[in-house]
């Protein structure tokens, strides 16, 4: 049977827009398997209590449910093997240090460049939830949270020069193939091409031309989501 992954989704559920959600709809795909995609938001707590927490990703294979992107893809490495996501534990743990950089440096300065176009995305009963939350968690409001919005978009491409480096001796983050460092990566972009209009990146920029290449991975899986043209 194919497995299930919960997945967040705006007001259309083909909109999914999670980059945590789209690290593992890459790493499924990675490695060949088949899965049914649950769409899933932010007020439907209890469609996913059983996973004994409150947020997606979930993946549900068979008896075993597994719950957070980086623990699910260290379950699908050690599960299914082939092809690998990693590389071997020392590239595992280089990928837990670009995990951290992501969330900590990339996550905070995508999300004030589509922060209102992300609200504008959300199904209407996760509006109040969502706009209570992160204005908690900010300390103003989403509209003064997001009023640099050039700001944050010229801090993203400054932050993104290590990677420019990399992509310029290589096609991908892994090296020869992608892997779930690019695939962490990824999720950032595709968070923002399915959820704003907003331009990231100039075409020129390697780092474009490296989230060209991951759009048309796997059949075009990510591209066929619907968003932005980018």
């Amino acid at each position: 049977m194919p497995l299930k992954l919960y997945d967040l989704a705006g007001h259309e559920e083909s909109r999914r827009f999670s980059p945590n959600c789209w690290r593992i709809r890459m790493a499924l795909a990675h490695k060949e398997l088949g899965v049914e995609t649950v769409p899933w938001r932010f007020t439907e707590k209890s469609a996913i209590s059983f996973s004994g927490q409150e947020r997606v990703p979930v993946l549900v294979d068979g008896d075993r449910v597994v719950s957070d992107s980086w623990n699910i893809a260290c379950y699908l490495e050690d599960q299914y093997p082939e092809p690998p996501l990693f590389g071997g534990p020392q590239a595992r743990a280089e990928a837990l240090f670009i995990k951290h950089w992501i969330e900590e440096t990339i996550h905070p300065l995508v999300l004030r460049v589509i922060l209102m176009d992300l609200y504008r995305q959300l199904h209407p009963k996760d509006r109040a939830y969502f706009r209570h939350t992160r204005e908690t968690r900010f300390g103003t409001s989403l509209e003064i949270h997001a009023s640099q919005k050039a700001h944050a978009i010229a801090a993203l491409r400054q932050e993104l020069d290590p990677v420019r480096r990399a992509l310029r001796a290589q096609d991908w983050l892994c090296g020869p193939g992608p892997g779930f460092a690019d695939y962490m990566l990824f999720g950032a972009f595709q968070w923002a091409r399915c959820t704003s209009p907003e331009k990231l990146l100039k075409p020129e920029d390697v780092v474009y031309a490296w989230r060209e290449r991951m759009l048309a991975l796997f059949d075009g899986l990510a591209a066929e989501c619907p968003g932005y043209p980018v």
